[in-house]
């Protein structure tokens, strides 16, 4: 089902189809995906696992059950996928279809818990290795969620970190890695788990794998000779450190009962996360991503090699450099070795955008830095094609492209386009027209980059007011990408030229200038700010500074209040604050303490005259824009004791305010019903400060028409 919009409002955005990444099978010719759609006139979400012929780009529904996901090529034809709804009280399943079969599968095994993170890998023989990761019980056994007994006090103690992550407080069950081994039954054609079925590589010991709370599949592969997963070191403390080690389980045939115990692979002075661990296809090399601060989360990450899986002391950097800075200043991710395992592809972010690069899969032949194989645009996922064919196939989204599915050739760089969810932008009433981009001065002696969206009849006669949007992180970046949550384009489509600037702390623009925002919050990256917001005026004629807002989430919730207290305050109409700091030193509410540390140089009782110099709430005094505070209640890393703070100030002060929200939600607002709330609310307070028509704003899905 595709929509087809006259205009693309908040309604469109949340009921467009949304794709996960398309996994190629070994010929090429056939690619499986998942794909869901939330419709506000019946309030639920159609889900649906899909088969996309890729010669044609023409798709087939395989399956229509939301249960369905993370299917898995075990041959040309068949295919594993996951059963399960992620609820601790329901059985879930490994399930084996043929995708020439729509609408027919059989179970393989039951659980009773949720599993997730499915990996396969054909070892030889006529055997599959499997992968998946599932909460474990103190005894290594895979956690019996159906049979547990349920206490009658919801009391929890907790003596040591973390008690909440992200959005849960920790239960007492940690995430493992089981592996097992599947083999087609001569006699009766199916497919049957070996020996006793799956077994937990991390048994008996403290690790846990995938790394909370963001980890997946990535934390972990399968390979030849093997399993490699991350686990962050358990001697230390997880809320204070980053440090996270690989770890490499030898197997031979995926049914050991007892499985060897885990060894870390040492990295000397790199210290910090650890990422991407990924096989060679001979499963002979492994490569993997590190950083070298244990207490910095947005450190440079270094492209590790290890040539040999059977020496793990023999651990390589990919462009060493004497200062131990490295000599490629990009932050590599995404990880692929090329059919023949001569080459790495892998992706990073350059300039708001997250591209592939090309490099010689042994450090010692990389003598040059890698050039990017692609322009535009943000790869998310790259696979080789097929076992014969050297080209890659890419998933990719940009900023009026919700999702794409193409072929590359690294030789020669050409870029076909297979399948894209949106026509690119066509369907959404979107088109690459509306992208641009400027450089302006920054606070420094560098050059400081902002990209915009502007509305889809755009007329550079005419003036539009500004939406000024300030990214988060504070170490992350405004990228050619495409966002269900914050999307320049709903700004644009309501009649404002949207700008995302990447001021200092930035990604994608070198470490150095990721690094300048430590100890320097409202310094640096606030000027930077200031900056761009005069060199609108003075260089763009088509937008009207003088009728502008400001919006921004996260740590662009933080400038938000930040701004409201220094003169930048002054130039806009109206701000909005979503889950921002207001006061510094509250933020050691927070559960990764090792953030706020390295970014504030140290704890409250080391250096509080930082944390107050940097405080929101020293310059409440100055407040005195209209302004929208948003929070969600089950948001522990910034917890809403903040935005209530923040609102209790600005309606203290008589400063047109309004405060939303949310008892359901976290750091993001991810409930289609929720996020309709959020955007209306947005766009209606933005709106009355600038003049803006909000008619249609509130016209339900009637926008929409389903083809």
């Amino acid at each position: 089902m595709t929509i087809l919009a006259t205009k693309f409002t908040p309604e469109v955005l949340l009921s467009a189809p949304r794709r996960s990444p398309a996994v190629p099978n070994s010929t090429g010719q056939l690619a499986l995906y998942t794909t869901s759609q939330y419709s506000f006139e019946r309030h639920s979400k159609k889900a649906a696992l899909k088969l996309l012929d890729i010669s044609s780009g023409h798709s087939t529904e395989l399956f229509e059950n939301p249960a369905y996901s993370e299917p898995t090529w075990i041959s040309e034809d068949e295919f594993i996928f996951v059963n399960s709804t992620n609820d601790d009280n329901a059985v879930s399943y490994l399930m084996l279809a043929n995708a020439l079969s729509p609408g027919r599968a059989q179970v393989i095994q039951s659980f009773k818990c949720p599993i997730s993170n499915l990996k396969a890998k054909d070892i030889g023989n006529g055997t599959i290795a499997l992968a998946l990761t599932a909460p474990a019980s103190a005894s290594g056994d895979m956690h019996d969620a159906l049979n547990e007994t349920k206490p009658h006090s919801t009391a929890r103690v907790y003596s040591s970190l973390f008690v909440r992550h992200w959005d849960t407080y920790v239960p007492k069950h940690r995430n493992a890695v089981f592996y097992g081994a599947l083999q087609k039954d001569e006699k009766s054609g199916k497919y049957q788990l070996q020996g006793s079925g799956f077994v937990n590589a991390l048994a008996g010991t403290k690790l846990e794998c995938p790394v909370p709370v963001f980890g997946g599949a990535t934390d972990f592969d399968i390979g030849k000779s093997g399993l490699v997963f991350l686990s962050k070191d358990p001697d230390i403390n997880p809320a204070m450190w980053t440090k996270t080690d690989v770890y490499y389980v030898p197997l031979k045939t995926f049914t050991e009962e007892e499985p060897p115990f885990p060894q870390i692979v040492k990295t000397g002075e790199l210290q910090g996360y650890s990422s991407s661990p990924t096989f060679s296809h001979d499963g002979s090399r492994l490569a993997f991503t590190r950083m070298r601060h244990k207490q910095y989360e947005s450190d440079k990450t270094r492209l590790m090699l290890i040539p040999s899986i059977e020496d793990l002391s023999n651990v390589q950097e990919f462009y060493k450099t004497d200062d131990s800075k490295g000599g490629w200043d990009l932050r590599p991710d995404s990880i692929v070795w090329s059919n023949d395992d001569t080459e790495l592809y892998v992706t990073a972010e350059q300039a708001g955008r997250q591209l592939v690069f090309k490099l010689p899969s042994s450090p010692l032949d990389a003598k040059e830095l890698p050039e990017p194989l692609t322009k535009e645009g943000s790869v998310g996922s790259i696979l080789n094609l097929s076992k014969n064919d050297g080209r890659l196939f890419l998933t990719s989204t940009s900023l009026v492209d919700s999702s794409s599915y193409s072929i590359l050739d690294p030789g020669t760089k050409d870029r076909v386009l297979i399948s894209s969810a949106s026509k690119e932008g066509k369907t959404l009433g979107l088109s690459r027209n509306q992208f641009d981009e400027f450089w302006f001065k920054g606070a420094g002696d560098y050059q400081s980059h902002a990209l915009v969206v502007k509305p889809s009849d755009f007329d550079p006669t005419k003036k539009y007011p500004l939406a000024f949007l300030i990214h988060g992180g504070p170490q992350g970046a405004w990228l050619d990408s495409w966002s269900t949550r914050w999307n320049p384009a709903i700004f644009a489509e309501q009649g404002y030229v949207a700008v995302m600037p990447n001021p200092t702390g930035s990604t994608g623009y070198g470490q150095q200038y990721v690094d300048d925002i430590a100890l320097n919050w409202g310094g640096r990256p606030y000027n930077d700010l200031v900056n761009c917001f005069e060199h609108i005026a003075e260089n763009i004629p088509y937008i009207d500074t003088n009728n502008a807002v400001a919006l921004g989430a996260s740590y662009g919730g933080f400038m938000i209040n930040w701004i409201q207290g220094h003169p930048l305050g002054r130039k806009f109409k109206a701000l909005v604050c979503h889950d921002g700091i207001f006061n510094t030193l509250a933020d050691w509410a927070t559960e990764e303490l090792f953030f706020v540390i390295h970014d504030m140089g140290g704890t409250p009782w080391e250096n509080r005259d930082l944390y107050e110099k940097w405080d929101p709430a020293s310059f409440v005094g100055e407040w005195a824009t209209p302004q929208l505070v948003i929070h969600s209640e089950l948001d522990y890393r910034l917890p809403i004791s903040e935005g209530l703070a923040a609102f209790n100030a600005l309606q203290t002060r008589g400063v047109p305010s309004k405060f939303l929200m949310f008892p359901d939600e976290n750091h993001w607002v991810l409930k289609p019903e929720n996020s309709l709330v959020w955007h209306k609310e947005v766009l209606g307070w933005i709106n009355k400060y600038t003049g803006l028509d909000t008619t249609g704003l509130h016209s339900g899905v009637d926008d929409l028409s389903l083809r």
